[in-house]
């Protein structure tokens, strides 16, 4: 009898978890590609800390994170944004369906945060006003992004 219930409890348990992980469609896929965008993030606010004087400009740091920057942008995240991975299918990401639309144009979008992230890796070890320079064009790719293919936050 104890085995019994055992195995009840262990099948309600894998059947719960399985209903969860599918009432949460490409979780894994949202968090990971929630995560470079993050580590996207922290670089590029290095660089606008120094940009705004918010921190002391330093050329090691300032490279370091434009690197990092470029190396994040460049990365392939095509298996990170399956069809059905949007905020409609699952709150957990703001990502609207648009993207998925014929005559999107976030293929473009992320090839000019490419564009911006390399010019700001040959501009942000030189001196703070080339950092400066560079740090509106990474600023307007991931604004442009942001605004076409990102839910509020309301």
């Amino acid at each position: 009898m104890k085995t019994f219930l055992l195995t009840i409890t262990a099948a309600t348990i894998l059947i719960t978890g399985v209903a969860t992980a599918q009432d949460a469609p490409f979780a894994r896929e949202i968090k990971v590609r929630q995560g470079i965008m993050g580590y996207r993030t922290m670089n590029v606010a290095i660089l606008g800390a120094m940009a705004k004087g918010e921190v002391d400009y330093n050329a090691e740091q300032a490279q370091k994170a434009a690197d990092n920057l470029l190396t994040a942008a460049s990365i392939d995240m095509s298996m990170l944004w399956p069809e059905g991975s949007d905020d409609f299918a699952n709150p957990d990401t703001r990502a609207l369906a648009k993207i998925w639309e014929g005559g999107s144009d976030v293929g473009a979008k992320a090839q000019a945060l490419v564009d911006a992230a390399t010019a700001m890796q040959a501009a942000a070890g030189i001196d703070l006003a080339s950092l400066q320079g560079a740090l509106k064009g990474v600023g307007d790719a991931c604004t442009a992004c942001h605004e076409a293919y990102r839910a509020s936050a309301n």
